[in-house]
């Protein structure tokens, strides 16, 4: 009779468990849907309108039914010359700030000495400063340099960015390189910059392509140094573009969100491809 009774009332207190459990995936699956489709939505009307006629932003359907681009072709005639100077801003950013970080980084990492604690600090704090406050100053040196309205003056600024950033990311991966790995090189008759250039430089490609990456974004979203360091046309990222594009064109939606749509595709693309590189950024192979 117990027995019966035992196995009558088991499945009664498993049951319920057992389906909470199971449900409970779905749910957060569900919420989770939900919150990338909310955050994800900016993403998709820009595209939306970029595909529709000119003059209508108000009225535009959900579904781009008449694909139109005539957006893209205005937006790449009048703005194609902001975008290559971004371009070439952010990767002569990316290239510049790894050549400095790049030693900088392995210099910390393996060197003990005093100044080692002082100097990430000053990094650090570097990172604190308001960027405001970098460009006002980078624009009194600028203009007793020649250096306003210039792509190097652009670059230079940038990497005050992605200089120390750089160097973080690039330190903590050094960091874990075995010194055993150096002083094998060292042994075999490689030189210090050898050494680094051979041995710790490919160990490091996964930190590098992190660090580059995030500098490239860095640059190619600034807005701040465009706006405070550039007061002429021959000189101007996309991001100052389309702010003063969008002032001089607003009935004209399509060729916004045009514009918008082709500045998001280098960063989009160039998330994909690394990202390999950044999931595995930590590591040491």
């Amino acid at each position: 009779m117990a027995t019966v009774t035992h196995s009558a009332v088991q499945p009664a207190t498993h049951t319920p468990l057992h389906r909470r459990r199971s449900r409970r995936p779905w749910g957060y699956t569900a919420i989770g849907a939900l919150i990338l489709a909310v955050m994800l939505f900016p993403v998709y009307w820009m595209v939306n309108v970029s595909l529709q006629q000119a003059n209508t932003a108000v009225s535009t359907p959900w579904f781009p039914t008449h694909l139109n681009f005539d957006g893209y072709a205005t937006a790449l005639s009048q703005q194609g010359p902001n975008l290559l100077t971004s371009l070439v801003v952010a990767v002569g950013s990316v290239v510049f700030s790894l050549i400095i970080a790049s030693p900088a980084a392995y210099a910390l990492a393996h060197v003990n000495a005093r100044w080692v604690g002082p100097v990430l600090f000053g990094i650090l704090i570097s990172q604190m400063v308001p960027g405001i406050v970098v460009a006002n100053a980078l624009y009194s040196a600028y203009n007793d340099l020649g250096l306003l309205n210039s792509i190097p003056g652009l670059i230079l600024a940038d990497s005050t960015a992605g200089i120390p950033f750089a160097i973080l990311i690039l330190r903590a991966f050094m960091g874990n390189i075995p010194a055993s790995v150096i002083e094998a090189a060292r042994v075999d008759g490689a030189g210090r910059v050898r050494a680094f250039a051979s041995i710790v430089l490919p160990m490091s490609r996964n930190a590098l392509i992190t660090a580059g990456l995030f500098t490239f974004l860095f640059t190619w979203s600034d807005f701040l140094f465009a706006l405070t360091l550039t007061t002429t046309e021959d000189v101007r990222p996309v991001t100052l573009g389309l702010y003063q594009y969008l002032g001089a064109h607003v009935s004209d939606w399509n060729a916004v969100m045009a514009t918008a749509t082709l500045a998001s595709v280098p960063a989009l693309v160039l998330l994909l491809v690394a990202q390999r590189h950044i999931a595995t950024g930590g590591a040491v192979k």
